[in-house]
């Protein structure tokens, strides 16, 4: 990239990835890296589970400040996936079958643990395939690194002789943080026990910086000299990340609020190594429902399967982008206003060309890496299509494509991919969430007569040219012809009257999609049902 090309560092785009980009250049400054070394970006994974949403979400929120960082300097990068696959296995996973034999292999690293599901050859290998897999599927462009890998080739040989020369300096830092028990005998060295292949948490009786060995005894009372090199121990994990950090010289590593203290001492850590601990951005988590926070083991949250199954994947995108500091809700009900703000971010960059810094800016700009394709958008938003679903109690594609083509006669999946697949997903939507929670309410006496007034205006206009403006002004001039005020109240009245729903679109439009015949023959069948339930209560 020229320099001409590259942003003025006083005039950035208002995206919070720019503003991590700043950040992470100032910090290759610091560094005086040369012009061409990449910044070095890194996600982290544990492989004990498969990939989920905060998968998803870390690595594509990198991702993004890899793409600002790169419009802002010109300077290359890298994003470096890496699977903490020699971590000690815990606890048997819920979700994963054969839990009896991972069972008998507690304690040792994921990488030399059989795979339950028998196609790979190891728990940890199952699980990596499982994430390159994941992250391929969205298009991410970035390397993956084995933590077994790197410790077995040497790779971490250097930083890991490092350790032992500040052996004491580290567990000066960490001790305070941990009880009498652990501070007693910890050690940021795990040595893997050679012959059970147990990763020990054990007293170290003797450090060797010279030789890079470390002397240890097993709970039998047997002692061993063991190097840290070759993949014969790893690092507590809060030192393992630091010694990662200066290893690699890794730039910019974002976390979650939770890990707030341990990126702190990891940093503390890494400069007592010799390095400089990385940019970074803590991110707030994801609630459920109830405020409470989404917990694997719990399953109270949403899957990135289960989002997949209601909305495209530019929707998950769209709502992991939103204000990655504030926590959010992440349940099923967010899902069709993250597919609409999607949608109305593509349609904003249409008209954004000319605006630089605005288009930078815009979250689809990020979501579709710089390059927004022509067919990126659609013509009818997701809600809009939830609610025909919802009126015309709609169980295909096909009926609300019928729809469609009254509205617009040239729209097909071919010519609308995206109003195609949302058209797939609102059918789905509309099914498990829409349908079982419609309630229609009965209409008082003056919300009779104004839907009675209505149908009569649309009936006159069967068979006549219409445009959604002309309907919405048409609703909106019945509602004030009958005293409804604030007129919020009288569009309420159709959203929960006419559709079950408490919210809805705008209606002059939902009538042009719908049909003004259509929307006749809804009225009525309100007005019938509201009848029926008068009538009955006279009759009791």
């Amino acid at each position: 990239m020229s320099d001409q090309n590259r942003l003025d560092p006083a005039s950035l785009p208002k995206a919070w990835p720019f503003e991590e980009a700043a950040k992470l250049a100032a910090h290759v400054e610091r560094k005086a890296l040369p012009a061409d070394a990449p910044a070095l970006l890194e996600t982290g994974y544990g492989p004990s589970g498969l990939p989920h949403i905060g998968t998803f979400g870390e690595v594509a929120r990198t991702s993004w400040v890899r793409q600002a960082y790169t419009r802002l300097t010109g300077r290359p990068t890298r994003l470096l996936a890496f699977s903490d696959d020699m971590d000690a296995l815990r606890k048997v996973p819920d979700n994963v079958p054969n839990g009896d034999m991972l069972r008998q292999h507690l304690g040792k690293p994921l990488s030399r643990i059989p795979d339950p599901f028998g196609t790979h050859e190891s728990f940890a290998a199952h699980n990596n395939a499982r994430l390159r897999s994941f992250l391929d599927g969205f298009g991410f462009e970035y390397e993956f690194a084995s933590s077994t890998e790197y410790y077995a080739s040497g790779r971490f040989d250097a930083a890991l002789r490092r350790v032992l020369e500040v052996h004491d300096e580290i567990v000066a830092v960490i001790a305070p943080t941990l009880g009498p028990d652990r501070r007693a005998t910890y050690s940021p060295v795990l040595p893997v026990h050679p012959r059970t292949g147990l990763v020990m948490q054990v007293r170290m009786d003797g450090i060797d910086p010279v030789a890079g060995t470390v002397r240890w005894t097993d709970e039998d009372g047997e002692t061993f000299e063991t190097p840290v090199t070759g993949g014969h121990a790893k690092m507590q994990w809060k030192a393992d990340w630091a010694m990662r950090w200066f290893a690699l010289g890794v730039d910019y590593e974002m976390s979650g609020k939770d890990l707030i203290d341990s990126v702190k001492l990891s940093g503390k850590i890494c400069r007592i190594l010799g390095g400089e601990a990385p940019a970074g951005l803590t991110y707030e988590l994801f609630l459920d429902e109830n405020g409470q926070k989404i917990s694997k083991s719990k399953g109270n949250g949403i899957s990135v399967e289960e989002w997949l199954r209601y909305a495209p994947a530019e929707s998950l995108g769209q709502y992991m982008f939103n204000a990655p500091q504030r926590a959010k809700r992440l349940f099923f009900d967010v899902i069709p206003k993250a597919a609409d703000e999607y949608l109305a971010n593509v349609a904003r960059a249409r008209t954004q060309e000319a605006d630089e810094s605005a288009q930078l800016a815009n979250p689809a700009w990020f979501i579709h890496a710089g390059r927004i394709d022509d067919r990126a958008g659609s013509p009818l938003t997701f809600a809009m299509l939830l609610n025909l679903a919802s009126a015309a109690n709609a169980d295909t594609p096909d009926v609300l494509w019928r729809f469609i083509h009254r509205y617009d006669a040239a729209a097909s999946p071919e010519t609308c991919p995206m109003l195609a697949r949302l058209v797939d997903h609102a059918i789905v939507y509309y099914a498990d969430f829409v349908r079982p929670s419609k309630t229609y309410r009965e209409p008082d006496a003056r919300e009779r007569a104004a839907l009675a007034d209505l149908a009569e205006t649309l009936r006159g206009l069967e068979g006549e040219a219409t445009d959604p403006d002309m309907l919405q002004n048409l609703v909106f001039e019945i509602g004030k012809r009958h005293g409804f005020e604030p007129l919020r109240s009288w569009f309420g009245c159709l959203y929960e009257v006419l559709l079950g729903q408490k919210e809805g679109p705008r209606f002059g439009i939902f009538i042009g999609l719908y049909g003004v015949a259509e929307t006749v023959a809804l009225i009525e069948a309100a007005l019938l049902r509201a009848a029926a339930g008068t009538a009955s209560v006279v009759a009791g």
